[in-house]
């Protein structure tokens, strides 16, 4: 499709409007707003939401989106149907890279078939595997540096993220198979995700054209892998072998295709995004020293005690989970979450019809003062004041149902190397504080690089003392009256089936034949609140339900 062409069908397109949704007002002819979203995303929804409130329609090549923002709408905007507010046809920029029938491609059912193939790597069990797999990965790649000198963090970020989320998530032989030619492969795969490819994904353009090319050549790569295990006969426990040796319902395999497209999703989530997130914790923990200070002072009481690398250790480290969350709050790496609208939607009378598209921003919802009073403040301890406790008003990851699979992965990733790098390098900004900004050039979003920083070798203290500060207290806690009944549920449109209940409360938790979670005594003795309150409080996805009788706060 020419440029000529593209005009043509942008005029021809029909629209059509919705019950009293308040327009944004700046709309070019043809091209709407689009070229204000191309510039600055961000920029340009957070006008739409001060101009218009929950719901406001922007244009983008005559596409009405209409904006939702807060946490009513949001929740509203997560938890309706698939059938109703569609991923699939939202994202039609990521088959081209994922694949025919694969990951968003693939119908609602064989999508969530794939999602329980790649969740048995994501449960509890295999994850309490992975912090020393990426602690080793860390020093790795610090081994490389001197003992000082000025890095490109981003850089460096994106390197270390790709080997880690391969290794834990994939294998072995995925991790060795990360060389020049993979990487290539794969930044060509991330550069075809503009705000271009989410309305014209098939454009003749080079960049496309790269990202064609690319996914065929990972194809024939990871097939390779593949048939060499086959021929070994070899049987590792790792991500791949759960892949290869998974199926659908009816007894299929999935295809080297299949696979192909699931790992690179996978890759993707545990790896572009983090590398991002990464490097704004540093940043963030550069600008406020006072934070960064407490922090590793927390990191080498760990250190000293031998639990550095624990999971369980890491949910408990309230200061270094807080840290990340903030973090999260001001640099969420997807800014906009989009669904095609496939059946009238209505919000509080007014209605966004079928066609048009709906879009929740974590950036635009994670500052309205209402919720996050100054928003623009990094503070780690508003999560001790429950700022976040509704989970759709802290939308990171995404929320409900489709809420990012791989949330709990990712914390623990930039958990572990965070400690890492605070234990062994002395860190600092090389350039003013106020010029590490955002990249809004591509859809994930990273800090604009190059983002330098300096280092020099740590001179570890020979005798490390536990902080004296009280420790942060739980940001999610149960609050529960003593002699009244509890009552316990699963909210089955959060649940993605992590297990870290089970894992926590065996005795009033399993799985479900689906792969979820499911209340296994509903009525917890006295004995067990306590293993009840750390299952609550650790689930990835804020899933489970408690309820009291006469209970002030029904938690």
């Amino acid at each position: 499709m020419g440029v000529t062409s593209l005009l043509e069908s942008v005029q021809k397109r029909p629209r059509k409007r919705g019950s009293a949704v308040p327009r944004l007002s700046g709309a070019l002819p043809v091209v709407g707003h689009m070229v204000e979203f191309q510039k600055n995303p961000f920029e340009l929804l957070q006008r739409a939401w001060r101009e218009g409130g929950e719901l406001v329609e922007i244009e983008l090549l005559r596409q009405p989106t209409v904006l939702v923002t807060g946490p009513e709408a949001n929740e509203a905007f997560f938890r309706a149907p698939d059938d109703q507010l569609c991923r699939r046809e939202a994202y039609k920029l990521m088959t081209p890279i994922f694949g025919k029938g694969v990951v968003f491609d693939a119908p609602g059912s064989r999508l969530d078939e794939q999602m329980r193939m790649v969740m048995l790597s994501l449960r509890e069990v295999p994850m309490r595997t992975y912090p020393p797999l990426v602690a080793e990965e860390t020093q790795k790649m610090l081994a490389t540096l001197g003992d000082e000198g000025e890095l490109d963090l981003l850089h460096f970020c994106k390197e270390l993220f790709l080997y880690t989320a391969t290794r834990c998530l994939m294998g072995e032989d995925v991790r060795a198979g990360v060389d020049a030619e993979f990487e290539t492969l794969y930044g060509n795969l991330e550069k075809a995700i503009n705000p271009l490819a989410y309305f014209y994904p098939n454009l003749p353009i080079p960049t496309f054209k790269r990202r064609d090319v690319a996914r065929a050549r990972l194809v024939e790569r990871v097939s390779t892998i593949l048939d060499k295990r086959a021929r070994s006969g070899a049987r590792v426990d790792d991500g791949l072998q759960r892949l290869v040796d998974g199926h659908y319902t009816n007894g299929q395999k999935l295809s080297p295709h299949e696979i192909t497209g699931i790992l690179i999703a996978i890759i993707f989530a545990g790896h572009h995004t983090s590398a991002g997130t990464q490097t704004w914790s540093i940043i963030e923990l550069l600008r406020n020293r006072a934070i960064h200070d407490r922090l590793r002072d927390e990191v080498d009481a760990l250190y000293a005690r031998g639990e550095e690398h624990d999971l369980r250790v890491l949910r408990d480290h309230q200061l270094g989970r807080s840290v990340l969350r903030e973090v999260l709050r001001l640099h969420p790496p997807l800014i906009f979450l989009f669904r095609k609208v496939l059946r009238d939607w209505q919000y509080r009378g007014r209605v966004v019809p079928a066609g048009q598209m709906l879009c929740a921003s974590p950036a635009v919802s994670h500052r309205v003062p209402e919720t996050y009073p100054d928003p623009e403040r990094f503070d780690p301890s508003r999560y001790e004041r429950g700022e976040a406790d509704n989970p759709f008003a802290y939308i990171a990851f995404g929320g409900g149902k489709h809420k990012c699979t791989g949330n709990a992965f990712g914390l623990l990733q930039i958990q572990v190397v965070t400690q890492v790098l605070l234990r062994e390098l002395e860190l600092e900004l090389v350039d003013p504080p106020e010029s590490y900004v955002h990249n809004y050039k591509t859809a994930t979003v990273m800090p604009q690089g190059p983002v330098r920083v300096r280092y020099r070798r740590r001179v570890r203290r020979t005798a490390v003392q536990v902080p004296s500060s009280a420790p942060t207290k739980s940001v999610r806690r149960l609050q529960l009256l003593p002699d009244r009944p509890v009552r316990v549920s699963i909210d089955r449109q959060l649940c993605q089936g992590h297990a870290v209940c089970v894992s926590e409360a065996p005795g009033i938790f399993r799985l479900g034949a689906e792969g979820e979670g499911e209340v296994f005594v509903a009525s917890p003795s006295p004995e067990a609140f306590e293993r009840l309150a750390r299952a609550f409080e650790h689930c990835p996805n804020h899933a489970i339900v408690v309820a009291q009788d006469d209970a002030q706060e029904p938690s």
